[in-house]
């Protein structure tokens, strides 16, 4: 039994690192107005693109207490999933593509979310009435800002939670209580004068530091954007068919972070290493939900994803895919097909 809360935050953050989170920090569920401001003005800007979910539940965005009013406090955890092998790698390839590295095993929604269950379980046994609720990226919370209120990192230049000892490489979640936690002293801003993630970016999608425009984001183009691609983007994509890490591969604190892959679900899948254009061209539906049973990748569906797949062989100026990409011109579904009609043109072009 616990004496103080205090102690509570003690024990539960001992607790969280026995499950395999790497970081854990508590904060007030109240409403912070400046989080609140930056998040009125990202969506006036108009930043977030088609994800209308972020506009229609504002008031639900806007604190923990928004979306609970019995919250009183907020558990921001982050579980490393740090890559032993380097994100960049396949840049430039003309034969494989690219996938971020959190989505090369399994599906961390399930991970997360049953670790998280896991310590609100042990939480609400170790405490007497007290009441939890557990969330990880699916629902309307701000896990980033939170998690930097917590004081487990800060939100860098380009707009991810960065822990000083785990880097960029933290999938995110919460458990929010009517427990009164002692709250941490928020994250000092360590970014100093650097600006590497900014300068990578192939996209140009940071219009200044800690601002991102999703509509210029490969991560979103490649996952929450349904339509056709602005064709003036498509080259930056590059060979990159879901996600994007450039900005952060390249940032310094991730020299920091620990490699050790203490967490077996989310070491890559080998063949989502390296992936093969020609095989994943290839892919018809059925064949899509084999490949990627449990995995993140699965809930863009094999249209989006051959999309994707096509506008990276339209870049890779191999002539060697010209016939399964011109194959696809007649595909029924007519992104897929004007993709490939536009990566057909630029090969067939192609000296």
């Amino acid at each position: 039994m616990v004496n103080s809360a205090a102690t509570l935050s003690e024990e539960i953050a001992e607790r969280a690192l026995a499950f395999g989170f790497a970081v854990c920090g508590f904060a007030s569920a109240g409403e912070d107005p400046l989080r609140s401001e930056r998040l009125e003005e990202w969506l006036g800007e108009g930043h977030h693109g088609s994800m209308e979910w972020m506009a229609t539940r504002l008031e639900h965005r806007r604190s923990p207490q928004g979306l609970w009013p019995e919250a009183r406090s907020v558990i921001a955890l982050g579980m490393s999933y740090a890559p032993g092998h380097d994100p960049l790698a396949l840049e430039g390839s003309d034969t494989h593509a690219r996938i971020s590295v959190y989505a090369q095993g399994k599906d961390y929604h399930d991970v997360v979310k049953k670790r998280l269950k896991a310590l609100a379980r042990w939480l609400v046994e170790t405490v007497p009435g007290a009441q939890v609720k557990v969330f990880v990226d699916t629902a309307p919370v701000m896990e980033k800002p939170l998690g930097e209120a917590a004081g487990i990192g800060w939100q860098g230049k380009h707009t991810n939670l960065v822990s000083p000892t785990h880097g960029s490489w933290l999938f995110l979640g919460a458990i929010y209580t009517t427990l009164d936690l002692t709250p941490a002293q928020g994250h000092r801003d360590q970014c100093g004068s650097c600006r590497a993630c900014l300068d990578a970016c192939p996209t140009d999608a940071f219009p200044a530091p800690y601002k991102l425009d999703a509509r210029r984001c490969i991560s979103y183009l490649t996952i929450e954007h349904k339509g056709a691609v602005d064709e003036a983007l498509r080259p930056a994509l590059g060979n990159r068919i879901y996600g994007c890490d450039d900005c952060l591969a390249v940032c310094p604190w991730n020299k920091f972070a620990a490699q050790a892959q203490a967490i077996r679900e989310f070491l890559p899948r080998a063949e989502l290493v390296a992936p093969r254009l020609d095989e994943l061209l290839a892919l018809d539906d059925a064949g899509f939900r084999a490949v990627f049973s449990g995995s993140p990748i699965k809930r863009v569906g094999r249209n989006r994803f051959v999309r994707n797949c096509l506008y990276a062989a339209g870049n890779s100026g191999n002539a060697a895919l010209a016939g399964q990409v011109e194959t696809l011109t007649r595909d029924p579904d007519p992104v897929v097909a004007e993709a490939a009609e536009w990566a057909f043109a630029r090969l067939r072009s192609d000296p």
